[in-house]
């Protein structure tokens, strides 16, 4: 028999055979290739790369006047587990999910205990199970409401829109707090501030992560930027709410919140934090006091600025690269 015609056969035994599922008019091709190869079963295997034990498993089911005995039979037990508790207690179950309907089998086999059933948790499971496909126990309709906290409009953060631009050192700084343990019941609120162009961090600490200590955290950030301060972006912790809120509208500063779960937004005073633990906290040996580590965290502000390469930067320290841009500035402005 020619290719052409064995093509043709196959062809036409499969368009006999609308009804036949996918998997079924697969495993026929097996068959007809099986028998166009001089009954070959390892050559079969290989052609469709399919185990020995699969084809001989196939071929014994296999009956060429009916071509249904290539669909895969039915995987339901031939003996279905027979329900072992009386009706009386399925009854209890209902009544009881009935009066609680957001209470599981967990809770309602202690009650059924303390009524003097002996049941278990999976045979109350079981029973629940069964009253939902009969249609006697229904789920009680969401109300759309919900437990969790209600986020409230901001009165002026907003989300950083995204044709917000970020050129130039000021153009968007962002603010985060950390926790600081250094030893077992101590914990300090430490703030950072990193302008995402330069990379100038301005840092503080405290005992609290309050609006307050936040109001007193953007004084001290825009004393120490050596920039105007155009916007803040901070993720929607309470401190940045209320008075934050309030004191950067009067100042005139832009204030960005994060929506919820994304502190990868916020990545370039994330990995502050990390530097500022590794280089400095893990190092510090001074007092374990406010002002002492205060005074050490300035001098190492000024350090992390003014002394520190940043491989971000091209080697460059925040103030040689504020330096070096303001002198491109005059350059231009000499040029034009």
């Amino acid at each position: 028999m020619s290719i052409r015609s064995r093509t043709f056969r196959g062809a036409f035994r499969l368009a006999e055979t609308p009804e036949l599922s996918r998997p079924a008019r697969q495993r026929l091709k097996w068959m007809d290739y099986y028998q166009e190869h001089q009954g070959n079963a390892r050559l079969t295997c290989r052609h469709f790369d399919i185990s020995p034990q699969t084809f001989y498993r196939w071929k014994r089911r296999y009956n060429p006047h009916n071509l249904r005995s290539l669909e895969d039979n039915s995987h339901r037990p031939r003996r279905l587990r027979r329900p072992t508790w009386s009706p009386e207690l399925a009854q209890a179950v209902l009544y009881l999910r009935e009066q609680y309907p957001r209470w599981g089998k967990d809770k309602l086999v202690v009650l059924l205990r303390n009524e003097g059933w002996e049941v278990s948790t999976s045979m109350v499971g079981r029973i629940l199970k069964r009253l939902k496909e009969r249609g006697l126990l229904r789920e009680p309709p969401r109300n759309g409401l919900s437990a969790k906290k209600r986020r409230y409009p901001r009165p002026y953060a907003v989300r950083k829109p995204k044709d917000y631009p970020v050129a130039q050192a000021g153009d968007l700084v962002q603010v985060d707090t950390l926790d600081v343990r250094p030893l077992p019941g101590v914990v300090f609120k430490h703030f950072t501030a990193r302008d995402i162009i330069s990379r100038w961090d301005v840092l503080e600490v405290g005992t609290k992560a309050t609006a307050s200590s936040a109001v007193g955290f953007l004084d001290t950030l825009v004393s120490r930027m050596p920039f105007s301060l155009k916007a803040i972006q901070v993720d929607g912790g309470s401190e940045f709410e209320a008075a934050f809120e309030q004191e950067c509208q009067k100042r005139g500063i832009r204030l960005f919140v994060l929506p919820p779960r994304s502190p990868k937004l916020n990545g370039h005073v994330e990995r502050a934090h990390r530097t500022h633990t590794e280089e400095f906290y893990e190092v510090y040996e001074g007092e374990l006091k406010i002002t002492p580590l205060n005074k050490a965290l300035r001098e190492w502000e000024e350090v992390y600025n003014h002394v520190r390469p940043h491989q971000a930067l091209g080697y460059l320290t925040p103030h040689q690269f504020l330096l070096q841009c303001h002198q491109k500035k005059e350059d231009v402005s000499l040029i034009t």
